[in-house]
């Protein structure tokens, strides 16, 4: 839960890294810009149109058909708002999958003093972590909100037709 609502915290490009570069600054090669593009058309935009097109389904739901439907209406209605939330946290994973994490790490160093004796320094590093990151938790997500407004649908239906 705490990692859905980093996605709401501002400035992220404050917090990502690229090549030991803040997001804000950091200049993109020409794949990487291929890939960041292709990525937020094939996942951002294909969430988008899915929540419009049950915006625009829910309302003709509640604009052809009679009061009895209201509810469906409504369903769709509160699905596309979910798919929108699920794709706000599947931006927030894509960027998360591009951006490296920086950790401070210290080593300890054994060197000759040059009388015989050793003398034992502290370095500091930066160590850079590169995860793949899949977008299983969002998949995962929306399968749930789908089964579960399916099953809503399915069971409203019922009660229509009794």
């Amino acid at each position: 839960m705490a990692s859905m609502l980093e996605a709401l915290q501002p400035y992220p490009e404050d917090r990502l890294h690229l090549r030991l570069h803040r997001a804000r600054s950091v200049i993109l090669t020409s794949e990487e810009l291929v890939e960041i593009r292709a990525a937020q058309r094939t996942f951002e935009g294909a969430y988008m149109r899915t929540a419009l097109g049950q915006f625009s389904f829910a309302l003709i739901i509640l604009k052809i058909f009679t009061s009895e439907f209201y509810p469906i209406g409504a369903l769709f209605a509160a699905y596309g708002t979910a798919i929108m939330l699920v794709a706000i946290y599947r931006r927030y994973e894509g960027n998360r999958q591009f951006f490296d994490q920086q950790e401070a790490g210290e080593e300890f160093v054994n060197e000759s003093d040059g009388a015989g004796g050793t003398i034992r320094r502290v370095r500091k590093t930066v160590i850079v972590h590169k995860k793949f990151r899949t977008s299983g938790n969002s998949i995962a997500l929306l399968m749930g909100l789908s089964l579960t407004s399916y099953v809503v649908l399915l069971v409203m239906l019922w009660v229509l037709v009794s």
